[in-house]
């Protein structure tokens, strides 16, 4: 069995919750066998520890910061992601969280967790009024490359981009795969899907869709990887 966690402190863990459900069926049909996942939330870091893989979702990422910090989950989140190495999904805020450096904080900055040797720039597309749907091209969705694939529909949301690289410890072990940008006018297109080593993240939020793609993806990147593992 593998333990799938989405951390519930704020923002869209249940939708999260949702489309994991979804998506864990989905493998166990295509598979032919009972899922072998189970979902649950994290609020400690004894749930925490009982979990596999993990989900940091969207929401306001100085809030799920600090209530991270007061429930004693910075740490343990820390050594999840950057000691255990074990496989990590942040969306939109929880990719902040995820990167090593942040700009355009808010007054005296915010604890991050770490993970990617990337500097993100927090809403970057402005603010919550300046919020959009836009279909992405995401060519790590396709079984092979000449495999046509449907465009995601991406949901924007007081949206960071990463907008630099940071030297990297490890390489090329961790080396940074950049998955998706996004076309914009003028300028060099935007990061906006991104892994490296056991760290994905991605600017939108997929759990606001009805779209299930992504996340029978990630599932199924979890399950190789603790398999291989």
């Amino acid at each position: 069995m593998v333990t799938v966690g989405v951390l519930a402190l704020q923002g869209g863990f249940a939708e999260h919750l949702g489309l994991l459900r979804r998506a864990a069926d989905h493998l166990s049909i295509d598979q032919g066998q009972q899922s072998i996942i189970s979902l649950t939330e994290v609020r400690t870091p004894e749930q925490l520890a009982t979990c596999d893989a993990l989900i940091l979702p969207g929401g306001e990422s100085t809030t799920l910061s600090l209530v991270a910090a007061q429930s004693g989950l910075l740490e343990p989140l820390r050594e999840f992601v950057k000691i255990s190495k074990k496989p990590v999904w942040g969306t939109c805020a929880g990719l902040i969280l995820l990167c090593e450096q942040a700009s355009a904080t808010k007054r005296g900055g915010q604890e991050l967790i770490g993970g990617l040797d990337v500097k993100v720039h927090r809403n970057h597309f402005g603010r919550q009024l300046q919020s959009f749907v836009q279909d992405v091209d995401l060519p790590f969705l396709r079984q092979e490359e000449t495999e046509k694939q449907a465009p995601f529909p991406a949901v924007f949301i007081r949206a960071p981009v990463v907008d630099q690289m940071l030297p990297q410890t490890d390489a090329p072990q961790r080396a940074i795969e950049v998955l998706a940008r996004f076309p914009s006018n003028g300028e060099e297109d935007n990061i906006v899907a991104l892994r490296q080593g056991n760290v994905f993240g991605t600017s939108f939020h997929p759990e606001l869709t009805d779209d299930v793609r992504i996340h029978v993806w990630w599932l199924g990147q979890v399950i190789t990887t603790l398999r291989e593992g």
